[in-house]
């Protein structure tokens, strides 16, 4: 192993730095609590508010903050920017109950610079007895704290550096094996995206006017009920075209986007020569519900080859299952790459599982879809 490599995989990982900003003293208290047990996370401070938290972040330096909506003094929509200006590569994880004036809010926050939302247990009670909300939590300051790392020290390291680390992790398995795209043009879209995912569904959609036209848009976002009627009326305002949760029974029509409600699973079902919208309330599927993978499986099943996928940003695996039926159909998958993803957990997935035919980044995917969709017809 060359000496660079060495070095970089002898160094030490920081602890993520953390930072609590919330009024409720009983989620501060939780929060830290958790943390502790944690080796590689750490608690810097906890404030009530956003301007103590404002007025002790250069005293502590956190890399990632967690910060809620509702709070006395300074909210968390008013606290965001702030925060951000002092540190621009922060890393911020709104947590809030969810209402429908916390996801206009939530949303609004992921759109100004917030990396994810997590959404609280609306009792103490609930908040102190949950080991999902504990769990998601903390997986989620792990995954972004570390990605976070990952970025600066790319950022630092000198060209020669990089390369000599990049030849030593090199394998004959990289660049990712990819399968040829299908031959029969795509007649329905799916797409599955999870933490970065409403700031990337944002760009991409708007670039793929062309495709919209012609075939539905199915979307699963892990993101808790209310949350995905606010994101469906984003989608719409943003791309012109109707979106909404999709409902049970509901024809597919070319034109339209359907995004999975939150906590219910959307899928798709024959229906003679047309095709329905299933929603269901199954158990939830590697703890997401909705999920990705139902939605793309039954897509695949219905559609076959002319299934089109695309695996956008998230944590954990969600999806590969999903886009294991759909290449295996003789349909197409499309992951986000690395290097645009917040996180690269559900495209990597995929592209290390082998089935995408292509792993772009995201401003080269909405060029990929009208193509395979359009066939160069405007």
């Amino acid at each position: 192993m060359p000496q660079a490599a060495a070095l970089l995989a002898a160094a030490p990982e920081p602890k993520i730095r953390v930072m609590v900003v919330d009024d409720a003293v009983v989620f501060r208290g939780l929060v830290s609590r958790w943390v502790q047990d944690e080796p590689d996370i750490e608690i810097v401070s906890a404030h009530r508010n956003g301007q103590e938290a404002i007025e002790n972040f250069s005293r502590v330096d956190p890399d990632l903050v967690v910060l809620d909506i509702e709070m006395p003094v300074l909210d968390g929509l008013e606290t965001l920017p702030l925060l951000l200006a002092k540190k621009p590569n922060l890393t911020v994880i709104i947590s809030s109950t969810v209402t429908r004036r916390n996801a206009e809010v939530g949303i609004k926050a992921l759109q100004l610079g917030a990396a994810d939302y997590v959404s609280k247990p609306e009792t103490n009670r609930e908040m102190t007895m949950s080991p999902e909300f504990r769990r998601d939590l903390i997986s989620r300051i792990r995954a972004l704290g570390k990605r976070r790392f990952e970025r600066l020290a790319q950022a630092v390291r000198p060209a020669r550096f990089v390369a000599e680390v990049a030849e030593s992790i090199s394998t004959p398995d990289l660049p990712y094996r990819l399968r040829p795209f299908s031959a029969v043009p795509p007649r329905v879209l799916v797409i599955g995206s999870s933490t970065g995912g409403p700031q990337a569904l944002q760009i991409l959609l708007r670039g793929i006017a062309p495709a919209i036209a012609r075939v539905p848009v199915l979307i699963t976002q892990h993101m808790p009920p209310t949350f995905t009627t606010i994101l469906a009326e984003h989608i719409s305002r943003a791309t012109g075209r109707p979106a909404h949760e999709g409902q049970n029974g509901e024809l597919l029509a070319p034109g339209r986007l359907y995004i999975a409600p939150g906590a219910r699973h959307m899928l798709v079902a024959r229906d003679g020569e047309q095709a329905r919208i299933v929603i269901n309330d199954d158990p939830p599927v590697h703890f997401c519900r909705p999920s990705v993978d139902p939605l793309f499986a039954t897509a695949a099943a219905t559609f076959a080859s002319a299934t089109l996928g695309v695996i956008l940003t998230g944590m954990g695996s969600d999806g590969t299952d999903g886009a294991s039926i759909v290449a295996e159909s003789g349909g197409s998958v499309i992951a986000q790459d690395e290097a645009t993803s917040v996180i690269w957990g559900m495209p990597g997935s995929a592209a290390e599982a082998g089935v995408c035919a292509g792993i772009l980044p995201l401003e080269g995917i909405a060029p990929r879809i009208n193509e395979l969709v359009t066939g160069g017809r405007s």
